[in-house]
């Protein structure tokens, strides 16, 4: 069944069942909660902004009859308590928190499945830790540094950072949080997104808005990958984009594709930015098809 949901920044929607009730890890004093569900390679699903581990539960459902699938919630994500720490954060922390799960639950090389945010922190993961990682999945990754060598680019950027990441900082500055997540999720997934929104649906985002708290506080929100480094990875990788999603997500992915060799590429029809959500059907074709041509 397709399930259409608006979602913020980088980012998934929350799926809220309440009938999965997840595990829990502790490293380095932080938590992270956790689903798994079936056996085989490990594929870990990795949401975006507004999402947590119950953004992927159907994938998880669906994926665990042929793979070992495990969804989790990222540092600052619903239900984890973990301690913000704004300053220096961003998807190179992730990245590390992603390195931690994988060593703690003993995985091995794993696939990655990542959307938004929680594709860049795998992508970070692939880059430095390559020995850990079997295949990526990235659906638009905010790698938002890359396009920058562009005149189009810099304007993109430029008026992302100004309109969308300066002006939420300011309303979470002032207090108003509900105020910040309407700027953030207009400005990464279309004008017209929040107000598109039933409040039951907001609701369900504003469990996860500490994410962008830190986000917006951070000094380095997005930080440079070296194009050098993407010329140099050998990872299997998939980049998804979605057909109506908005230009820098869309500068940014086909830059990605341009840079790591062998990438394949796919769009997906009739889908944002939140492409596993807003057209599951085809999203879930195309990653498992991947999945299944990659080499033991």
């Amino acid at each position: 069944m397709k399930v259409v949901l608006p979602i913020l920044f980088l980012l998934l929607a929350i799926q809220v069942s309440g009938q999965t009730q997840p595990a829990k890890i502790l490293f380095n004093g932080i938590e992270l909660n956790y689903i798994e569900q079936g056996q085989g390679d490990p594929v870990i699903f990795i949401h975006g902004g507004s999402g947590d581990y119950r953004a992927w539960e159907p994938q998880v459902k669906l994926f665990s009859a042929n793979y070992h699938a495990i969804a989790y919630s990222r540092r600052y994500s619903y239900p984890n308590q973990n301690q913000t720490e704004p300053k220096n954060f961003s998807a190179l922390t992730e990245a590390e928190d992603l390195a931690g799960l994988i060593t703690s639950l003993k995985l091995g090389r794993v696939h990655l499945v990542g959307a938004s945010y929680g594709g860049f922190a795998a992508l970070e993961l692939a880059l430095n830790h390559p020995e850990m990682v079997r295949s990526l999945v990235l659906a638009e990754p905010p790698v938002h540094q890359l396009i920058r060598d562009t005149l189009d680019g810099e304007k993109a950027y430029q008026d992302f950072m100004r309109q969308t990441m300066n002006a939420a900082a300011a309303a979470f500055h002032e207090g108003h949080d509900r105020e910040a997540m309407k700027i953030l999720s207009n400005g990464i997934s279309g004008p017209g997104r929040w107000e598109s929104l039933t409040e039951e649906q907001i609701a369900a985002i504003m469990t996860n808005a500490r994410f962008f708290k830190v986000l917006t506080a951070s000094s380095d929100p997005f930080p440079d990958v070296p194009q050098s480094k993407l010329k140099q990875l050998r990872v299997p990788t998939l980049i998804i984009t979605g057909e109506t999603t908005t230009t820098i997500h869309r500068l940014v992915t086909a830059k990605l594709a341009q840079l790591i060799p062998n990438a394949k590429s796919i769009t997906i029809p009739h889908a944002g930015h939140a492409s596993n959500r807003d057209n599951p059907e085809k999203f879930n074709e195309a990653v498992r098809e991947f999945l299944g041509k990659v080499k033991k």
